[in-house]
């Protein structure tokens, strides 16, 4: 592993390579990150990043610039936490601002529209990978299994808020952890 001779440019070029890569959001980007910072770089283990993805996703804010300012504060601090975020943000804002200045002109062609549709295919299977892995690491007994299910029914079939579906779950897993303390 090359050590970088900035270590801020390289948390900010590595998540702007990230962020180029974001279509679809942050769910998507997770097989990304994983290859980047876990495999290639290890800035950070699996389990971590699971935790960083969690948590993004309780906190206020998009859940690719939470967890990229998270991996950046580990690897340096409040600058790095800085760097990591703007690495991310960056390609977005660019390509944002490219196709606001164009989008109305070709929006209507049958080309742009059968191209987005074919954005929007990839994008699900990239969810859908990260979904798969996601699950994969955290419904790893019946218990985790019942959780999962019962937010799935909450949220897709009877409306309750995801917010409070994760202080749910949040507290289910605690109360798993206390009863297999308790019973060890």
């Amino acid at each position: 592993m090359n050590v970088p001779l900035n270590p801020y440019l390289d948390l900010f070029l590595t998540f702007a390579r990230i962020g180029v890569c974001t279509f679809g959001g942050g769910y998507a980007m997770l097989p990304i990150l994983q290859l980047e910072v876990v495999e290639k770089r290890a800035w950070t283990t699996e389990d971590e990043l699971m935790d960083y993805y969690a948590i993004g996703q309780c906190t206020p804010g998009v859940i690719a610039v939470n967890t990229a300012t998270f991996i950046g504060y580990k690897r340096r601090g409040i600058l790095g936490a800085i760097c990591a975020t703007a690495g991310v943000v960056f390609p977005s804002l660019v390509i944002i601002i490219i196709i606001a200045a164009f989008i109305q002109q070709f929006a209507h062609l049958q080309i742009v529209q059968n191209a987005f549709s074919g954005v929007r295919i990839a994008v699900c299977a990239l969810v859908v990978q990260s979904v798969w892995k996601l699950a994969k690491k955290s419904v790893v007994d019946m218990p985790t299994a019942l959780i999962l299910l019962i937010t799935f029914a909450a949220v897709a079939f009877f409306g309750v808020s995801p917010v409070i579906m994760v202080v749910f779950s949040g507290a289910a897993g605690i109360l798993l952890g206390l009863l297999r303390r308790r019973r060890a």
